[in-house]
């Protein structure tokens, strides 16, 4: 569980890096969470939100990309390197 609380804390502080209103949201939703749930025994239980925290921490690293409002008509991404994937065109009939 401690384990998993603080790789959601490392994802945020990597996810939302320099959005400190981001960083704060984030940091106390993780904890509210955490806070919440704390006394469950279930064991079942337990391992259900040991799911979901692992896949909230999976969405944010793979799927969240910052933004900026540079104009009040644009916006400017700031995707991580992580995220960057190679673009392999499409091939009607591949060669291997």
């Amino acid at each position: 569980v401690l384990k998993l609380f603080k790789l959601l804390h490392r994802t945020r502080q990597e996810v939302f890096k320099n959005d400190t209103r981001a960083l704060e949201a984030a940091r106390q939703k993780i904890n509210e969470e955490f806070r919440n749930n704390r006394n469950e025994t279930s064991e079942e239980k337990i391992n259900e939100l040991l799911k979901i925290a692992s896949d909230v921490e999976v969405i944010l690293r793979t799927s969240v990309i910052q933004a900026v409002h540079t104009d009040s008509d644009k916006i400017v991404l700031i995707p991580r390197k992580d995220l960057l994937q190679d673009n392999i065109p499409y091939l009607d009939k591949p060669t291997k």
